[in-house]
């Protein structure tokens, strides 16, 4: 038997190869910096190429991982080898040591923000959204005159309702859970009513067969019909209601909130701050939405989507 041989790279990644060799000592003789700059980039994406042609859940996990960790290195080099004051951009080290030193005034601006503004909001426009689908359900009447009303609102600039719901509903968390309200509503609107008309003629029938009634329709057959409808409509506005709740913080709030500190933080020209403050942006953002991804699966286990 012949020993077993390794097998040879496809042709693909030998010209990626040729490419990137070409294309990093062409930014040499260009300029220095640029030619550093490309061969960082240039290794990222031969690792990353390496790493598919591999493959395998650790390949898989790892691509994403090797992919931010060489966008965050050129920006470091960046920075560094081009000397950009902190004032335009900081680098992701300055950014990380300004999230460690002012973590507790990071988690206090989170809690405001976040829980007492854009969960509150979230929770409120879903649950009102979701009442509204089933009238608007029960209705044709309501599903003529509510549904344009709804698409009226959503098409509102957020920055024009902002300063209004402030002066409405005060400086403090209640004004940002409006318009976190008024963000949220319309997008869980669209998806329920849809959500709720997705079982079909049939099934509808089988169901009167039983002699049952809209209420015992609605709670046997038409809601777990229409979650997947309606956690597409939650994932979506999970982002939306962060953001509708940093925006709200910019027309005014108590001395807290991350909309208050980048706002703050961008009159004092203090960049780590604002970056900081974005970075638990995304961070909490990513979390909510995994966590509403996660309640997704556990509900709609059964949906083809979730299937393994």
């Amino acid at each position: 038997m012949s020993a077993a041989v390794a097998p040879e790279a496809p042709r693909s990644d030998r010209a990626a190869l040729a490419f990137w060799a070409g294309l990093v000592a062409l930014a040499l003789l260009w300029d220095a910096r640029l030619g550093a700059l490309a061969a960082l980039w240039a290794a990222g994406w031969l690792t990353n190429g390496l790493l598919a042609w591999w493959g395998g859940p650790t390949g898989r996990t790892a691509i994403p991982l090797v992919f931010g960790a060489t966008l965050l290195a050129l920006w470091e080099v960046a920075v560094r080898l081009y000397a950009v004051p902190s004032v335009i951009l900081p680098a992701p080290s300055a950014i990380g040591a300004r999230f460690a030193a002012d973590l507790p005034m990071i988690l206090s601006d989170l809690w405001q923000t976040l829980v007492k503004g854009a969960l509150t909001g979230w929770l409120l426009g879903a649950a009102l959204a979701v009442l509204t689908a089933i009238a608007i359900d029960r209705s044709p009447f309501l599903q003529r005159g509510l549904l344009p009303i709804g698409n009226f609102v959503a098409a509102l600039p957020i920055v024009g309702i902002a300063p209004i719901l402030v002066m409405w509903f005060g400086f403090d968390w209640q004004s940002k859970a409006a318009v976190v309200v008024v963000m949220v509503f319309f997008p869980i609107l669209v998806n329920m009513v849809a959500g709720l008309a997705a079982t079909d003629a049939l099934q509808r029938d089988q169901v009167a067969t039983w002699n049952a009634g809209y209420w015992q329709a609605l709670g046997k057959l038409r809601l777990p019909a229409a979650m997947p409808f309606l956690f597409n409509g939650l994932k979506i506005t999970t982002t939306l209601a962060l953001i509708g709740a940093i925006v709200a913080e910019f027309f005014g709030s108590p001395t807290r909130g991350m909309g208050f500190r980048i706002s703050t933080a961008v009159g004092q020209m203090d960049l780590p701050l604002v970056w900081a403050e974005i970075l638990m942006a995304a961070l909490a953002g990513s979390a909510f939405y995994a966590i509403v991804a996660l309640a997704e699966r556990r509900v709609t286990f059964w949906h083809p989507s979730q299937r393994q």
